[in-house]
């Protein structure tokens, strides 16, 4: 293997780690985004410039473009639909759930 598929592999298994670490929705499509922007920026890169350095770059800026545009496109709660977190009083437990009413009137 030459040193480009050692380091594509490497940010690929990077790339795939640190997506696995995501909490919120918004981070997960972030993560995804980046994943498919970097190997789509790759391919271009490597299509356009044919060497290391191309692909690097088409690798590293569609990375950023993915992100991005995961990120921005999470969809959002709309009107009372949105969620709470609440904590089991007996148990401790953390959960999320639908937001009561005393949520819309600020208490």
């Amino acid at each position: 293997m030459t040193n480009f598929k050692y380091a594509a592999l490497s940010a690929l298994a990077l790339s795939m780690a640190l997506a696995g670490c995501v909490q919120t929705e918004s981070e997960q499509r972030a993560g995804t985004g980046a994943l498919i922007g970097g190997a789509g920026g790759a391919l271009v890169g490597q299509a356009i410039g044919g060497n290391t350095k191309s692909t690097v770059i088409g690798a590293a800026s569609g990375a950023l473009l993915g992100a991005v545009v995961g990120g921005a496109t999470t969809p959002q709660p709309q009107g009372n639909n949105q969620l709470c977190r609440y904590r089991d009083y007996n148990t401790g437990r953390i959960y999320v759930a639908p937001c009561d009413d005393r949520y819309y009137q600020g208490q």
